[in-house]
């Protein structure tokens, strides 16, 4: 496995891992970390990831940010499969972790929504419109740009999960929802997890291209190659 792909799957398992698991150890402790700590959980995990690892994979960790890149002629087709299966074996790494060190937790934070699916589903497609908006336009190629990108796309995750996550649990990465549901065996809900972000992603990509000229006009040498 090349080192981009590595990347990928510690990032991935990092996020799942530190981000569900603040949601079961606020379960599990009646409350002890609260949904502003979730939030910012998933934000600090998004922001120091980046920048350890943004340098080299792009520190996507999210199928729908990486086929969003795609869509935007950033990224090379050849290694989406790559990344999609990175992603989701480290998410389903921590996952299968926090199950052992959770044994009787019912859903190992698995998203779902609080109220009707439709509800859930317009807000996923939004909340990743926006995420992936402010990534498009804080990198360059399918990497970050300059010491703030990192900054930038924790803030954004940061407070989407604070305001939305209530409600519908403001995945916006369908790695981070399909590991738990596989696991914990919580299905019903995750194509809403799945449909959203991807729609969202794309949704970006149109809305980029709105504000910028070279939105998706990016050199080739600027696209990642696969690792040899």
């Amino acid at each position: 496995m090349g080192y981009r792909y590595a990347a990928e799957f510690i990032g991935t398992f990092a996020l799942v891992f530190a981000g569900t698991g603040a949601i079961i150890i606020n379960d599990v402790t009646g409350g002890a970390v609260t949904n502003v700590g979730v939030g910012l959980t998933f934000g600090m995990i998004v922001l120091t990831m980046i920048y350890a690892v943004g340098d080299v994979s792009g520190a996507h960790f999210n199928p729908a940010v990486t086929l969003g890149f795609f869509a935007a002629r950033r990224l090379k087709g050849k290694v989406i499969l790559p990344y999609v299966l990175s992603q989701l074996s480290g998410a389903l790494a921590a996952s299968l972790l926090l199950r052992a060190l959770f044994p009787q937790h019912p859903t190992l934070g698995a998203t779902a929504p609080a109220g009707p699916a439709l509800q859930s589903l317009i807000l996923e497609i939004i909340l990743t419109a926006l995420l992936m908006f402010v990534i498009l336009n804080v990198s360059t190629g399918a990497r970050e740009r300059g010491i703030t990108a990192g900054i930038a796309v924790g803030a954004v995750i940061a407070l989407e999960a604070l305001f939305a996550g209530p409600i519908c649990g403001a995945s916006m990465n369908p790695a981070r929802s399909f590991a738990p549901a596989v696991v914990s065996q919580h299905l019903a809900n995750l194509w809403i997890y799945v449909i959203a972000p991807v729609t969202g992603a794309l949704i970006a990509v149109i809305g980029c291209r709105c504000v910028r000229k070279d939105c998706c006009s990016v050199p080739i040498r600027d696209m990642m190659d696969p690792p040899s």
